[in-house]
């Protein structure tokens, strides 16, 4: 079965010189709709938004996307490039940290 790794991740609508926190999002982990056979099949990533997201204001929700779409290529101007991409700066991990703490109460 596919990995996920936990942590900060972009999306592609993600605005680099915009807030460090624009599509960004944190990956909790894996889950399996219990209805879908097949663990690939089934494999949903959790993870929750960094930004006031719609999700976010109705309660503080998380969302849920198929692990495949979640690591799928998407076309963007042309090119392709990756739907998430990790973030592996470590500054900007502190930022997302407390950006995190600040939003989830943690």
């Amino acid at each position: 079965m596919k990995e996920l790794e936990k942590g900060f991740y972009y999306h592609y609508k993600h605005d680099s010189s915009g807030e460090v926190g624009n599509y960004a999002y944190e990956v909790l982990n894996i889950a399996h709709h219990t209805e879908v056979d097949g663990l690939e099949e089934s494999a949903m990533v959790v993870y929750r938004p960094l930004y006031e997201a719609p999700v976010y204001k109705i309660g503080k929700h998380w969302d849920v996307r198929p692990l495949d779409m979640f690591i799928e290529n998407v076309t963007k101007d042309e090119v392709e490039i990756q739907r998430f991409t990790k973030v592996e700066d470590k500054d900007t991990i502190k930022e997302l940290e407390n950006i995190k703490n600040k939003m989830y109460g943690e």
